[in-house]
């Protein structure tokens, strides 16, 4: 058996990992690079053959894990898309809405090299289309977690609580070869935090032979004495006071509910005054529809609050904007506005917008809640750069630039180290991945200190046999 590392090596996005056996072949994650420096690998020929592929199981529904996917099947990949029911649904929207965000790219780019005479760095077509999209949903094979399912007469597959969104998912792999002693594979996908709201904890194994592990914040710790909500109240008033707006660049998954609740709450303790909030997110406003359907994810702590409330994100002066002309009529209302918008690292979407309309205001609060990949917009702002490009355009900088980092819903140093060491005995291997080369290294130090494992950062292409 062997795995070959196709993506979030050495980098954060890109999930891609191809598990092979003399008779199988099958991968965890299909998802998009989305630095700017990975980008033309979205575009690349795929390095194995998607028609060979028999099985994609899904960690999660985040683009960076599962949007590869109609790429992949327009390129002969007919297999199963194995993973929970929550990643089923929240998927199939993100990927409309992906598919949509690279037709109309494709589209504006086109018109504005031709405008300006010049031919861009990727083809000015989508990467994939809404047709190929819809390809894609008759693929999809939800199960539950800690059901075992067979993916192919060798590999078996568990799904275990990530605690990272909705659904997210740690994969168990259960292989035995012919002549062999069944292996055990762990692909941690994105690992969660232990006490954040709404979901459960992530889980912990007992054993593994080898494990692949992300590790995003593997050089850093949360700020776990950071008080998040009050935080959060004081940039909301402090705004207000100003006059400005707060933006919030937003993921729809996940996040974007996250936010809903916190904000929820300081509502109902009257700790922030009443000014609009708009969710300007179509794709996020469906993803909180599927978090109103699948209650059984939640933990314990949501389940009383629904059951005091009925809602989870009841909030008297919530406006959802569905048309593009009403996300365009909230830069004409008078008055602060709280705004949360996608992309959550501004790589697109309707956020930008917004940014070109608040980012030279001093009075406005650009709010960053999650990671911020290196070469996006989200992570060029978030150094506070005198100017920054949008829309073609250059911005000067003046609004007011805060990072809230107890939102986080990647685990920080110490959780990924309490989840690593919770095998006994250490695994063989440990595989560090989603994670920038410095980040990997300094997390790959401090595991090797704690477990008798061989810890390896694999780059990209890498083949390690198990």
């Amino acid at each position: 058996m062997k795995i070959i590392f196709l993506g979030a090596t050495k980098n954060v996005t890109g999930s891609k990992f191809i598990v092979q056996t003399p008779a199988s072949r099958i991968m965890i994650d299909a998802g998009l690079f989305q630095e700017r420096e990975f980008l033309a690998r979205n575009w690349d020929a795929f390095p194995v053959n998607p028609a060979g592929i028999q099985a994609i199981l899904l960690t999660h529904a985040h683009m960076d894990h599962c949007g590869y996917l109609p790429r992949l099947s327009a390129q002969g990949f007919k297999g199963k898309v194995i993973c929970s029911g929550p990643t089923e649904d929240i998927a199939k929207i993100s990927l409309i809405d992906s598919a949509h965000l690279q037709e109309a790219d494709a589209l504006y780019k086109k018109k504005r090299h031709q405008k300006e005479g010049r031919q861009g760095p990727y083809p000015e077509v989508p990467l994939y289309t809404l047709k190929d999209v819809e390809d894609v949903f008759p693929l999809f094979h939800p199960v539950n977690y800690g059901a075992e399912v067979a993916v192919t007469p060798e590999i078996k597959a568990v799904f275990y609580d990530a605690g990272h969104i909705l659904g997210a998912g740690m994969i168990e792999l259960r292989v035995k070869e012919p002549g062999c002693s069944e292996k055990r594979v762990v692909f941690s996908g994105d690992i969660g935090r232990w006490t954040r709201p709404i979901l459960g904890d992530p889980h912990l194994f007992k054993r593994a032979d080898d494990v692949i592990m992300e590790a995003t914040y593997g050089d850093r710790e949360h700020e776990e004495g950071e008080d998040t909500l009050g935080k959060l109240a004081e940039i909301i008033i402090s705004t207000k006071k100003a006059g400005g707006n707060v933006v919030i660049p937003t993921f729809a998954i996940g996040r974007a509910q996250e936010l809903l609740y916190d904000l929820n709450e300081l509502v109902q303790q009257d700790r922030i005054p009443a000014l609009p909030i708009y969710l300007d997110s179509p794709m996020a406003a469906n993803i909180t529809r599927v978090f109103e359907k699948f209650q059984d994810y939640y933990d314990q702590d949501a389940r009383e609050r629904l059951r005091k409330q009925r809602a989870l994100f009841a909030i008297p002066t919530l406006k959802f904007t569905s048309s593009v002309q009403e996300s365009k009529d909230i830069n004409h209302v008078k008055g602060s506005a709280v705004i949360l918008s996608s992309s959550g690292m501004c790589t697109g979407g309707r956020v930008k917008h917004h940014l070109s309309q608040n980012i030279t205001r001093p009075e406005s609060t650009i709010l960053f809640v999650g990671y911020q990949a290196r070469g996006t917009l989200g992570r060029i702002i978030l150094e506070r750069p005198r100017e920054v490009r949008i829309f073609g355009h250059i911005h000067p900088v003046r609004a007011r630039i805060e990072k809230l980092n107890g939102l986080s819903a990647h685990a920080g140093q110490r959780d990924l180290l309490r989840w690593a060491t919770h095998f006994q005995p250490s695994p063989e291997r440990i595989f560090i991945v989603h994670s920038e080369d410095e980040a990997a290294r300094h997390f790959a130090d401090a595991l090797r200190q704690r477990v008798d494992s061989d810890v390896v950062i694999p780059d990209y292409l890498d083949e390690a046999k198990l």
